[in-house]
């Protein structure tokens, strides 16, 4: 039994696999209209080619390195047909992820340097941030894992409720200081609490900040300070979830972000619900930080490790088919 086989096995291929059904249909009908009566993969092949790659919310700048790694092969191999395509596209996007620090790893299971491991969650308003966390939760208290939710969106109307909920669904532990107070305040404590009931894991919720808002912004780096002064290294990870189905504007908040606040790890959601898959692909390639959890379904273990081998190859199961002449 291989890496890939221990950690991935049939059930979650197949969640992925019908989670990405709507990238892969427009992205394979795209390229069949692109190589179509075509017998090698020439100019006007590439050309169309990008089209589609940039269609598919892969971005700009990652679709030319993708065509000009494709532009390589051709110029080396002298011909190649529109039937192996599919293959140097697919070893292209694997190459790339492979590049930007995403790595296959085992299912949720926590870094053994430092207990407890503290997260950071951060994101917009309406991408399924606090789905994410509950969701998170979910896996971790599965893998006997004593669980903390910390909620410091202490702005939103029922943000506390809503986190409140995800732990007595899942059946960990929750803190909270009600609505209205300093979310600084309030992950300090969570870390504190976490600490005193010798936690494995503490997720700290925030505000879904608009990233156009400066003031908002410098307020996560406040939030990070006051968790590293009860413990030192905290928060482990910050953590951005992006809605997937937003494309563009998935990357544009990415953008902001990185910027804002050292994002170690992304979380892409609501993969089941769009065409506009590619944007992981883009995400990879952009930020050089590594995609940890898919979403490819609304039930409460839907929520995947990211595995670029085991996306790779769902996004090209069903190979397009090619117009060649006999």
């Amino acid at each position: 039994m291989g890496f890939f086989d221990k950690f991935f096995n049939k059930e979650k291929q197949e969640d992925l696999d019908k989670g990405l059904e709507k990238t892969k249909a427009g992205f394979f009908d795209r390229i069949n209209r692109a190589v179509a009566g075509k017998d090698k993969v020439d100019m006007d092949v590439l050309d169309e080619l990008e089209g589609v790659l940039i269609a598919s919310d892969v971005g700009l700048d990652t679709t030319i390195k993708i065509i000009e790694r494709i532009e390589a092969r051709v110029a080396k191999d002298k011909y190649v047909g529109v039937n192996e395509l599919n293959y140097i596209l697919r070893d292209s996007i694997v190459d790339l992820l492979s590049e930007n620090n995403t790595e296959d790893v085992e299912d949720y299971v926590l870094p053994a340097t430092h207990s407890p491991h503290v997260i950071l969650v951060v994101g917009v308003n309406g991408v399924g941030k606090t789905t994410t966390i509950g969701k998170m939760a979910y896996q971790y208290k599965q893998k006997g894992k004593k669980v903390v939710l910390g909620a410091a969106d202490t702005f939103r109307a029922a943000a506390v409720d809503q986190l409140k909920i995800w732990s007595e669904r899942v059946g960990c532990e929750f803190f909270s200081k009600g609505m209205n107070t300093d979310p600084a305040a309030v992950a300090y404590e969570a870390v504190q609490y976490g600490l005193s009931i010798q936690a494995d894991l503490i997720i700290v919720d925030t505000a879904g900040r608009l990233h156009t808002k400066t003031g908002l912004m410098r307020e996560l780096t406040k939030i990070k300070n006051s968790m590293n002064k009860r413990f030192l290294g905290a928060p482990h990870e910050v953590m951005l979830v992006l809605d997937a189905s937003t494309g563009q504007n998935a990357i544009e908040q990415a953008t902001h972000f990185s910027k804002a606040t050292d994002v170690t790890s992304l979380a892409l959601t609501k993969l089941d619900g769009t065409a506009k898959g590619g944007v992981v692909i883009g995400i990879s390639d952009m930020f050089k930080i590594p995609i940890k959890y898919i979403g490819v379904g609304e039930e409460i273990d839907k929520l995947q490790v990211f595995n670029k081998r085991a996306f790779v190859d769902s996004l090209f199961a069903e190979k397009f088919e090619t117009n060649i002449k006999e």
